[in-house]
């Protein structure tokens, strides 16, 4: 996976959460629990997408 993808990815992963954040009214603990959530699995996907972590076994990444 190239560095511009990744950038993308993340630049629209980052737009989508503000847009949810902004735009969908819900309580604020909801909203700090998907803002965690998401950050976790980027998190986790980073991770894998450079190998300091094995591949995950339901997540697949085009190469």
């Amino acid at each position: 996976m190239s560095v511009i993808m990744l950038v993308l990815t993340l630049i629209i992963v980052g737009v989508a959460l503000w847009l949810v954040n902004t735009y969908i009214p819900m309580d604020g603990k909801i909203k700090s629990i998907l803002n965690i959530v998401v950050v976790i699995i980027v998190i986790l996907w980073l991770l894998s997408a450079f190998g300091v972590i094995g591949p995950m076994p339901n997540m697949h990444m085009r190469r």
